[in-house]
């Protein structure tokens, strides 16, 4: 079985004649393997979950920390959502939240020294993984892929029609 055989796309090879259809559809299936994937190895490896996974890497990109709100908008999901992460995560000690200094009412979520250090250790496990399944790519299909997809992100906000109600 070759590389390309390992894994279905979900045409199957039909829609010859879509090429838009075929093109989405082989992004879709690439993401799907390469997430799934990623969800099993926090999982088996170190009992996390692409959550808050997530959760941990938007917290170490704001080492000041963030509010619940800015926390949902920075992971376009919604309070209740971040909520229950954050507080399993405050249980193991990854996360601290303190009083905002500016407004009573909110709180700000920050890593602990425990946190960066296994959030640190599940980057550098992502890394290699998300390294692994692109090593077959060369350097200059990667930059090609890469711009690729930027052209393709301009397709896709430049998309005049109206999102339904």
């Amino acid at each position: 079985m070759t590389a390309a055989q390992a894994f279905r796309e979900k045409h199957d090879g039909a829609l010859s004649d879509r090429v838009n259809i075929r093109l989405w559809l082989r992004l879709l299936s690439c993401t799907i393997v390469i997430e799934k994937r990623v969800q099993r190895r926090l999982a088996d490896g170190y009992g996390s979950t692409l959550p808050r996974f997530d959760v941990l890497a938007a917290l170490d990109r704001h080492p000041q920390g963030m509010t619940m709100g800015q926390l949902s908008r920075a992971l376009l999901v919604s309070n209740g959502n971040v909520t229950g992460l954050v507080r399993a995560l405050e249980r193991d000690g990854h996360i601290a939240i303190a009083p905002s200094p500016n407004d009573g009412r909110s709180s700000i979520v920050s890593l602990s020294p425990s946190g960066r250090t296994h959030f640190a250790e599940l980057a550098t496990a992502h890394h290699g993984w998300i390294d692994a399944m692109l090593a077959d790519l060369g350097g200059a299909e990667r930059d090609a892929l890469y711009e690729l997809l930027g052209a393709l992100k301009q397709s896709i906000a430049a998309d005049k029609m109206k999102e339904p109600a």
